[in-house]
């Protein structure tokens, strides 16, 4: 069995590790359809509510959306900068 380096393994394990983290924007993305889809439904019960509906879906889905943003940064880094390697 070859060996492998140790800067082969943690460039490996970075990428495993940056696809999961981009996993975080499935979870935002399923939060954020179901909360647009209940503020219809809410919108529909209650036209004269919209403003106060809308404006809470918004505020709701840009603190979700952080998440994925998160996890977009972390992928980048992994990816891109890969701190882990000057570790070695």
């Amino acid at each position: 069995m070859a060996s492998i380096s140790n800067e082969a393994f943690v460039l490996g394990m970075s990428a495993v590790g940056a696809g999961i983290a981009v996993c975080a924007g499935l979870g935002t993305g399923i939060g954020e359809g179901y909360a647009a889809g209940k503020a219809a439904e809410a919108v529909g019960r209650q036209p004269e509510a919209r403003g106060t509906i809308m404006s809470t879906l918004i505020i709701g889905d840009a603190i979700s959306e952080t998440a994925a943003i998160y996890g977009l940064v972390v992928a980048m880094i992994l990816m891109f900068a890969n701190p882990l390697v000057g570790k070695l």
